[in-house]
């Protein structure tokens, strides 16, 4: 089982494992009586904490986490932690709208909550490469801006066929795209591929001609495009059915790449 999980992965010490589970177990209580309803927006606006979480490890990862608060950013207790904290944002606004997009909105403050705090984590990581003299930034941006580019193509080819996916389906497809084309970078920059199957691929492409012009790490690319168009396309009926529970999972699908993309991002930026 060791050998299916990426490197790095392992529970932290139990006093915090405890914690959080506990503080999970009340958060899911107050969410199921509540039930706050399940949007679009509300699932888009998840997005800054898929980001957090992921920003997190990489922090966790370099060293720049204090001790005390060090074992809630390992993996994966801390997209347990995010969610933990996230879940208690939703709770507090759970009676106002979760359709519109403003301050004070339900999709709002998530969003604005999760945003700044990506923003303080990036800022510490900032501050730590600046002080080991490790910045980086022209390959994340690079990979980022490649990663907007592409999405946006596949998105206007596929649209017709997948437009009723919405906004959820866009962030699932720019999430695989940015995992597989910061891989990609990472890859080139001399960075390891931490996931077992990720690295299967990307040794399976190595020897074969394409790599020679587009990176060792292209079948991963490859797979990453053509596994997020076809959950576009399996979603379909399911988000025009059921459109609550369709975004939703369309959600947990887009934080399967995001999560992993931004990752990638802020590692290759501060080590």
């Amino acid at each position: 089982m060791s050998q299916l999980l990426p490197t790095g992965t392992a529970l932290p010490p139990l006093p915090y494992l405890l914690a959080v589970s506990v503080g999970l177990a009340v958060v899911g209580v107050g969410l199921r009586r509540r039930r706050p309803p399940v949007t679009p927006a509300v699932v888009v606006a998840f997005a800054p904490w898929m980001a957090t979480g992921a920003a997190g490890y990489a922090l966790y990862q370099v060293g720049a986490v204090p001790g005390v608060l060090a074992p809630l950013f390992g993996s994966p207790v801390v997209y347990l932690t995010t969610f933990l904290v996230a879940g208690t944002v939703w709770l507090t606004v759970a009676d106002r709208s979760a359709t519109e997009w403003a301050p004070s909105t339900t999709p709002g403050v998530l969003a604005g909550t999760g945003s700044g705090l990506l923003l303080a984590l990036v800022g510490v990581g900032l501050r730590y490469a600046l002080a080991n003299e490790s910045l980086t930034l022209a390959g994340p941006l690079r990979a980022l801006a490649l990663s907007g580019t592409v999405t946006a193509g596949l998105w206007l080819a596929l649209r017709s066929r997948v437009g009723v996916t919405g906004l959820p389906g866009l962030l699932a497809l720019f999430g695989h795209t940015l995992d597989g084309l910061s891989t990609a970078q990472g890859i080139a920059l001399g960075f390891g591929e931490q996931t077992p199957l990720s690295a299967v691929l990307i040794d399976a492409g190595h020897g074969l001609p394409p790599a020679e012009l587009f990176g060792t790490a292209w079948l991963f690319v490859l797979v990453k495009l053509a596994l997020a168009s076809a959950v576009l396309f399996a979603f379909r009926e399911y988000v025009r059915e059921e459109p609550a529970e369709g975004s939703l999972l369309l959600g947990l699908v887009a934080a399967v790449g995001l999560g992993p993309g931004v990752h990638n991002l802020v590692l290759f930026a501060i080590a």
